[in-house]
């Protein structure tokens, strides 16, 4: 993996993505310290495999269950507490 910084991989981009398609991914520093990393859309697509396209499929493409493996989200039958008195001045 070829190291450029940032002013140098400004002034040769074109080479920058060359390299990223024919070489591998191209890594970027500023001030020493590795920052980004110039990938070709190949390489891109491998790491990050088929993903959901829209957001509907993304919630579709969720986790499965069954109704016996679902919590039980009935509603309680108990009684609401009686509250009288608790805001009176008195």
């Amino acid at each position: 993996m070829t190291t450029w910084q940032v002013q140098q991989a400004k002034s040769h981009f074109s080479e920058v993505i060359d390299k990223a398609q024919h070489e591998g991914p191209q890594t970027i520093t500023r001030h020493g310290v590795e920052t980004a990393v110039v990938l070709s859309m190949e390489e891109y697509q491998r790491i990050i495999g088929e993903r959901p396209r829209t957001i509907i499929d993304l919630l579709l493409g969720g986790p499965k269950f069954d109704d016996s493996e679902m919590p039980d989200f009935s509603r309680q039958k108990d009684l609401p507490r009686d509250i009288d008195g608790l805001f009176d001045d008195e």
